[in-house]
């Protein structure tokens, strides 16, 4: 039903190109005008990805995790929210992931991550994630300091070795059924500007705005590099980017859902079979409920 509905491919990063921001429309939406023509197919992928989770958590052999990152107030919290309302909760996990605790820097930078790995059948969402390792404490290097580590290597190769620790950790995750699929919510400076303005003016919305985010905002150009670099180093075959347009909420939420349902499609998830012996044990129950 939703095979064909948009064109994915200005919104994937090829493996091994080169990436600028400057190349991703943050305000594009396809052939779709409006929120209004979009609502009913987001709907129907959202009903469709419920019933591709059904099927993956009978069939217990995959996982998936997804990935979202994305520079403050490019709306990751709702495009979750809107995206997963129509699956099971039993098959679905969520994690933010904050400024690591005591314990985490006292552990690899993965490990925090591992252990949040969803189980087969089940789908995993990381609110941010290990990426922020070559993209916050990239922008903020004292935050090295912190981690405890051996002697560094010197200029950017600390981050082009984390890069290929990434890749090799996402490639065992891949090889043992859990696939991996990253979203960048690729918001611009204007509208990120109207939505903090937004959370100020509001008041139901002031609890969403730190004082942080704008001195944040002060680093654009640093995180912008950060993520260009990333998304160079990081866009593999076996888990590719998808930097998706953030600025129209509507159209995000839309094609994350069916890139979403498009990727548990090509995994011909199927509900387990049957023996012939369990098949006869059912008719014996059906038979002994129906005579009761």
């Amino acid at each position: 039903m939703l095979v064909g509905l948009m064109d994915y491919s200005p919104f994937l990063v090829k493996p091994g190109s080169k990436v600028s921001l400057k190349d991703f429309d943050p305000r594009y939406t396809g052939k779709f005008q409006d929120k209004t023509e979009a609502q009913g197919k987001l709907q129907a992928g959202v009903q469709q990805l419920g019933i591709y989770q059904d099927v993956l958590y009978a069939q217990n052999t995959y996982a998936l995790l997804i990935i979202f990152q994305a520079i403050d107030a490019a709306g990751k919290d709702s495009t979750i929210k809107h995206v997963m309302s129509g699956v099971n909760p039993q098959g679905c996990q969520v994690y933010s992931f904050k400024a690591p605790s005591a314990e985490e820097l006292d552990h690899d930078y993965l490990w925090r991550s591992m252990k949040a790995l969803p189980e087969r059948g089940r789908i995993g969402i990381f609110n941010r994630s290990y990426y922020e390792e070559v993209l916050v404490v990239r922008v903020h290097p004292e935050l090295l300091a912190k981690q405890q580590l051996p002697e560094l290597p010197e200029g950017d190769r600390i981050w082009q070795q984390r890069f290929e620790e990434i890749n090799h950790f996402e490639k065992y995750l891949v090889n043992n059924g859990i696939i991996v699929l990253k979203f960048f919510l690729n918001v611009s400076k204007a509208e990120q500007k109207k939505r903090f303005l937004e959370r100020i003016n509001r008041p139901e919305k002031n609890w969403k705005f730190e004082m942080g985010d704008v001195n944040e905002r002060q680093r654009w150009d640093e995180y912008i590099r950060a993520y260009e670099d990333t998304f160079s180093n990081t866009s593999t075959e076996w888990a590719p980017w998808h930097i998706i347009p953030a600025d129209h909420k509507w159209f995000t939420r839309l094609a994350v859902a069916n890139l979403i349902c498009d990727r548990l499609k090509s995994l011909n998830l199927n509900y387990p079979s049957v023996s012939a012996e369990h098949r006869q044990r059912l008719l014996e129950a059906k038979e002994q409920l129906e005579n009761e």
